[in-house]
């Protein structure tokens, strides 16, 4: 029986199935553990953090740096993601799961203020609000190696959609830079093909594309995979890939991709085909193809937590992308109107040292005490040669802090970061406290 079994049959007998940080389960595989042939498994995770924030939060800080550099402080707490697992084994391969989130604990609709509109306030109204399907997916296993999920599903691009949940980053909250750059979590309607053989773990995956008119200067993609409407328009589709490489114990390697087409995957369907005199319209040559390739790791052995991130991404047409966003019309839906750039990075690595493991009675309890550092660079608007440049939305990000894990299913987390820009701006410290819980109950 393999280390991740026993971690899981051990917490079982607890009263509480275990989700070990050694096991680097892929995030779309967490809500399927069965452990001693259970037809039902019912778990989740949670976080709960608190930040104080030692810079502007006023939406010009960057426009008119020097206006707001003794500005006041501010605090926040926050429930960022408090989440259901549902799992049914109906037998003969066949298996059902499903991952419902809270996030915020909102109730559907927020007053935000909006950085790209002047610091206009506007109502703020998701699909389903706050509280989001992010699994839901039949499968059929025909064997370790082959897979088969259709439904909405986790699309692992990058390493923290892979492995998104509070064990598996040191940070208070997820790690920034991929979070600004890609949905997070990333989560679409489609179907995958998975499976492992030996040392490799596969995934491909068709899903509904992304749109380029949700596309942005201070998130580039990462609102192209939402939906305003009761449906996700999919008159485009997207493809990804992703292979995890399992070299030796505690060490795993991970290689993902996306590629596919973010314009005309609107609602309504009016910028591609031909007009009512047989013309071909203005831009049914624009594509906005999006190309997206990343690599992470995770290291967990001697001790030590190393894991790693390095994400790039392309977008084609982005300034006639941008063009055509701010000149829709006031009766458009609520699109994003500032510029997309053509390119995007994310790179980050965290390393965390268990200091109680030189302790021999807090290692006989199971307890860990985790000093990390981490750093990272990203910048979620990088412009075509004709196209205007913003250097705010270039940052690096440094964080010390502690992860403590009295039980291998909590951790109480304490940072301080600062966020690094250009000389012109003003730096962005910050401390944070959260705890956070990852488990299977039944």
């Amino acid at each position: 029986m393999n280390k991740v079994k026993i971690g899981l049959l051990l917490g079982l007998m607890a009263g509480v199935a275990t989700v070990p940080v050694e096991a680097q389960v892929n995030a779309s595989d967490s809500v399927q553990h069965h452990v001693l042939g259970n037809r039902l498994s019912v778990g989740g995770y949670g976080e709960i953090a608190y930040s104080r924030n030692f810079y502007s939060d006023n939406v010009y800080r960057y426009s008119d740096a020097a206006k707001y550099k003794n500005d006041p402080s501010h605090g926040r707490f926050d429930v960022p993601h408090a989440v259901i697992y549902l799992n049914y084994n109906f037998g003969k391969g066949w298996t059902m799961g499903t991952e419902i989130e809270f996030e915020h604990t909102g109730t559907g609709s927020a007053q935000e203020k909006e950085f790209t509109e002047g610091g206009e306030w506007e109502m703020e109204v998701e699909k389903g609000g706050e509280v989001e399907l992010e699994q839901f997916w039949i499968q059929k296993s025909f064997s370790r190696a082959f897979n088969i999920r259709a439904g909405h599903i986790v699309v692992p691009i990058g390493m923290t959609n892979a492995h998104h949940e509070p064990l598996h980053f040191f940070t208070v909250y997820r790690p920034e830079g991929e979070a600004t750059i890609l949905p997070c979590t990333w989560h679409d309607t489609g179907i995958s093909f998975w499976g492992r053989t030996g040392r490799v773990r596969y995934e491909a995956q068709v899903v509904a594309g992304l749109d380029a008119f949700f596309f942005d200067r201070e998130g580039w993609v990462s609102g192209g995979a939402g939906s305003p409407y009761e449906f996700k328009v999919a008159n485009k589709y997207g493809f990804i890939g992703r292979l995890d490489y399992y070299a030796f114990p505690g060490l795993r390697i991970g290689l993902s991709g996306y590629y596919g087409r973010a314009m005309h995957n609107a609602f309504p369907h009016d910028l591609e085909g031909k007009d009512a005199n047989g013309n071909v319209k203005r831009y049914d040559n624009v594509k906005g193809t999006v190309a997206i390739g990343a690599f992470d790791f995770a290291f967990n052995r001697f001790n030590w937590i190393v894991r790693g991130n390095a994400d790039y991404g392309y977008v084609g047409d982005a300034a006639t992308i941008s063009t055509i966003k701010r000149n829709l019309t006031a009766n458009s839906a609520p699109y994003k109107k500032t510029p997309v750039g053509k390119n995007a990075v994310a790179v980050g690595l965290e390393a965390g040292y268990d200091i109680f493991s030189q302790v021999a009675r807090l290692r006989a309890d199971d307890q860990k005490f985790y000093l990390f550092g981490r750093y990272e660079y990203y910048n979620s608007y990088i412009p075509s040669s004709d196209q205007q440049k913003y250097e705010y939305t270039g940052k690096q990000r440094l964080a010390v802090g502690f992860n403590y894990f009295p039980l291998p299913q909590i951790v109480v987390k304490g940072e301080y970061s600062t966020r690094l820009l250009k000389q012109q701006y003003n730096n962005e410290p910050s401390i944070s406290l959260g705890i956070a819980y990852e488990g299977f109950f039944l």
